[in-house]
């Protein structure tokens, strides 16, 4: 267990609670642990837009997860953006 209150288990939730939040009707699936995450997000707010543009709204959403020492977000090893 982790000593910066984010235990093993908790935070794949925590990225998609953060993703569905920064982006309303997006879907989130979190996949992984360890730091290394694999995330499909699934949005009509993607419409239009690029996959650079796509995965800055993603990674926005989680940057707060990806900062300081004991960031329980490391990596994002695969992002997937899928527009609806």
């Amino acid at each position: 267990m982790s000593h910066h209150g984010h235990p093993q288990g908790s935070v794949a939730p925590e990225i998609k609670a953060a993703i569905e939040s920064a982006m309303p009707g997006a879907r989130a699936e979190v996949r992984g642990g360890g730091g290394h995450y694999e995330i499909t997000v699934r949005s009509t707010e993607f419409t239009g837009k690029s996959t650079l543009q796509k995965q800055r709204m993603v990674l926005s959403a989680v940057k707060h997860l990806m900062s300081g020492d004991g960031a329980p977000l490391h990596a994002v090893d695969k992002l997937e953006t899928l527009a609806e």
